[in-house]
């Protein structure tokens, strides 16, 4: 069920097939609750249009021309334009870990399926910034793994975390799982709206652009 009180969600989609992109706008103008207020066929348009339009998401796919939708990302969430849902075919690469790591709110498979594109928008736009958990936790698992090149580069320092409460810790340690707001709420045994408060408290100390940069964090320091 929807609230129809609420205004609707404004999406910006960015894909450089035109007919995926038309497919996603369909379905997505579908809802009542979401408006496709722009399209775009490259990161560097994406960018403009997010400037212009200040959407309250944009799907982004990964590889486009012009500009990649990392580097987009990382635009669009440095200037605080809107969130960034981003669209991938989950073959585990470099590009996905790289809009991860740029900002991006989550990620949502190319396959997806029409309702749970809408349903992934949605849980975006409440500040859920992991979707389909157990999608979530094979890719934070992944890109943590001590292999993967990204880590050798910049791995993270276990010092971060003395600026956290142990509560704190407790809900960083949740979001490492993959969990969700609620998810969290029953295993700390706390109010959904106090989650929230605390993840904000998370993002804010180890100054984190996302939930799944701290998810990422968490895995990477085995907390």
């Amino acid at each position: 069920m929807t609230d129809t009180t609420r205004p609707p969600i404004r999406v910006l989609v960015a894909e450089d097939q035109s007919a995926v992109r038309a497919g996603l706008v369909l379905i997505l103008g579908s809802a009542p609750d979401i408006e496709v207020v722009g399209e775009a066929a490259d990161g560097e348009r994406a960018v403009e249009l997010a400037r212009a339009l200040r959407p309250d998401l944009v799907l982004m796919d990964v590889q486009m021309p012009r500009m990649d939708g990392v580097t987009a990302t990382g635009l669009v969430v440095s200037e605080g334009l809107a969130d960034v849902l981003v669209l991938t075919t989950f073959d585990l690469d470099e590009y996905v870990f790289g809009a991860l790591r740029a900002g991006a709110a989550g990620f949502l498979l190319k396959n997806t399926e029409a309702k749970d594109l809408i349903g992934a928008v949605r849980t975006v736009a409440r500040g859920e910034g992991l979707i389909a958990p157990a999608v979530t936790r094979r890719l934070i698992a992944e890109f943590a793994a001590p292999s993967r090149p990204a880590r050798a580069a910049g791995g993270a320092d276990p010092s971060v975390l003395a600026a956290l409460t142990p509560r704190e810790r407790q809900v960083l340690s949740a979001l490492g799982d993959g969990l969700s707001n609620a998810e969290i709420a029953v295993r700390l045994d706390m109010a959904e709206a106090t989650v929230k408060t605390h993840v904000s408290k998370v993002l804010g100390k180890l100054e984190l652009r996302s939930r799944v940069q701290a998810a990422v964090l968490a895995q990477e320091l085995g907390v």
